[in-house]
């Protein structure tokens, strides 16, 4: 799909690949406003929608959390905290997974998957550990 590129979703997706994250909407937003102050936070949602369905940028749905967009859009995975909701890329060996082999019983033919982990990152963690030891005193 071929897309006109305006400076508006320029700028967007500038601020999405500098940021090395997985932002939300409003994320972006806060980060694009300080460029382009009159932006309006329907216009970033807008324009992310068309990024992603242009193929530009990928939207990640996880866990029924607000979207989040990556400027990465090779196939890899993702982890998610449970606790800050913060999104990783992890490395995982997809030979693992047979999805083929899985939804034959089903009758399917698989033209894609997702791979989505879930758990605690090492900053929660350690302010969980904290915590307790606080409430063990």
């Amino acid at each position: 799909m071929h897309m006109r590129m305006t400076s508006q979703r320029e700028i967007i997706l500038r601020e999405l690949q500098d940021s090395h994250q997985h932002l939300t909407a409003d994320e972006l937003y806060e980060r694009v406003k300080k460029i382009m102050p009159r932006i309006s936070l329907a216009t970033v949602y807008r324009n992310l929608e068309k990024l992603s369905e242009a193929g530009i940028i990928g939207k990640l749905e996880i866990s029924g959390r607000q979207k989040r967009f990556d400027s990465d859009i090779h196939p890899h995975d993702h982890i998610y905290c449970l606790e800050c909701h913060r999104v990783d890329n992890i490395e995982f060996d997809r030979n693992l997974v047979n999805p083929t082999a899985v939804a034959s019983d089903k009758g399917y033919r698989i033209s894609g998957y997702r791979v989505e982990f879930k758990g605690i990152c090492s900053t929660c963690w350690a302010m969980l550990n904290k915590r307790e030891d606080g409430d063990k005193q």
